[in-house]
C-alpha cells in the first residue's frame, strides 16, 4: 500500500468512527461522494463493520481457569501452581528457635526447683521434738 492509500484509509476510518468534526467531516463526505477510491474504501469498511457487528461474544467455559492452570502445571514440570508441602509454607527455622527457647526455659525451671521436678514441694507438718528424742538404752 502506498502512503496515499494509507491516508485514505485513516481519513475514512476517522470519518466512520465519528472522530471528525465540522469542515473536516464535510470534506471527507464530499470525497467519498466524488472520488471512486474513497468510495471503495468507505464501502469496504462499512461492509466489514456490518459483518463483524453480527458476531456475538462467547463466554469462556466454566472450567477455563482450571484447564489453564493444569496446562501450565504440566508444561512447567510443576514449577508454577505446585502443591506446596507443609515445610514450604511454615518457617521451620523460626519454629526451631521457639522450641529451643521453650526447652531452655523448662530446663531452667527443673534446675532451679528444690524438688527436681515441676511439682511444688509438699507441705510438711512440724515434727514433735519428743518423738524425735533419742531413746535411752539400758546397758547391763
Amino acid at each position: 500500500m502506498s502512503e496515499a492509500e494509507d491516508l485514505i484509509i485513516v481519513e475514512v476510518s476517522d470519518y466512520l468512527d465519528g472522530a471528525l468534526k465540522g469542515p473536516e467531516k464535510d470534506a471527507i463526505a464530499s470525497k467519498i461522494a466524488g472520488d471512486p477510491e474513497y468510495k471503495r474504501v468507505h464501502d469496504e469498511m462499512v461492509e466489514t463493520r456490518n459483518a463483524l457487528s453480527g458476531l456475538q461474544k462467547r463466554h469462556a467455559p466454566s472450567t477455563f481457569a482450571a484447564d489453564v492452570t493444569s496446562t501450565i502445571h504440566k508444561r512447567s514440570a510443576g514449577r508454577f501452581f505446585a502443591r506446596r508441602t507443609f515445610g514450604d509454607r511454615v518457617p521451620f527455622s523460626a519454629l526451631l528457635v521457639i522450641a529451643v527457647l521453650g526447652l531452655c526455659a523448662i530446663a531452667y525451671l527443673l534446675w532451679a526447683s528444690e524438688t527436681g521436678s515441676l511439682k511444688p514441694a509438699p507441705e510438711r507438718t512440724p515434727i514433735d521434738p519428743a518423738i524425735t528424742a533419742p531413746v535411752p538404752v539400758k546397758t547391763p
